[in-house]
């Protein structure tokens, strides 16, 4: 069997445009946050900046910051989100964005090598938010199996 990966999404609408000072916050921790990630254990690959303008075209929203990443578990994605530097800009979040109502992260397993698209994430959200957590799309709350995966037939 081929070995698989945990991909993740997440959004999160800013409060004002970046060139805002209220965003200064963030945009002085992103490149903290992004180090932190780069040397957890068990990270993968993660979307660069650069990329992401092709975000507004697939998501429609100039407001959002989307940022996917791809981990070797549940595990190495739970121990960088919640136990590591990144939690401290984490709680902080309310200072730079608004509360969604819809669910903003959602979680998939790709094959190693599968780098994942904007379009990927969207769909992944958009399942997520129609049909709940299913091994299509979860998130931390679910711990769903490759195997499971694998087998999903999707809800039309």
């Amino acid at each position: 069997m081929s070995r698989y990966f945990l991909s993740q999404v997440n959004i999160a609408k800013c409060l004002a445009p970046l060139s805002d000072p209220v965003m200064q916050g963030f945009l002085d921790n992103v490149d903290k946050m992004n180090a932190i990630a780069d040397v957890s254990d068990g990270f993968i690959w993660r979307l660069k900046d650069e990329d992401k303008d092709a975000a507004v075209l697939v998501f429609k929203d100039d407001t959002l910051i989307i940022n996917i990443s791809v981990w070797e578990s549940r595990e190495a994605l739970f121990n960088y989100t919640y136990s590591s530097g990144h939690i401290e800009v984490f709680k902080r979040k309310k200072e730079w964005f608004s509360k969604m109502k819809m669910l903003h992260m959602a979680f998939w397993y790709i094959p190693e090598g599968y780098i994942p698209t904007f379009q990927d994430a969207k769909d992944r959200l958009d399942y997520l938010n129609i049909h709940g957590e299913t091994p299509y799309a979860f998130t931390f709350k679910s711990k769903f199996s490759v195997e499971e995966a694998l087998h999903y037939k999707l809800i039309k």
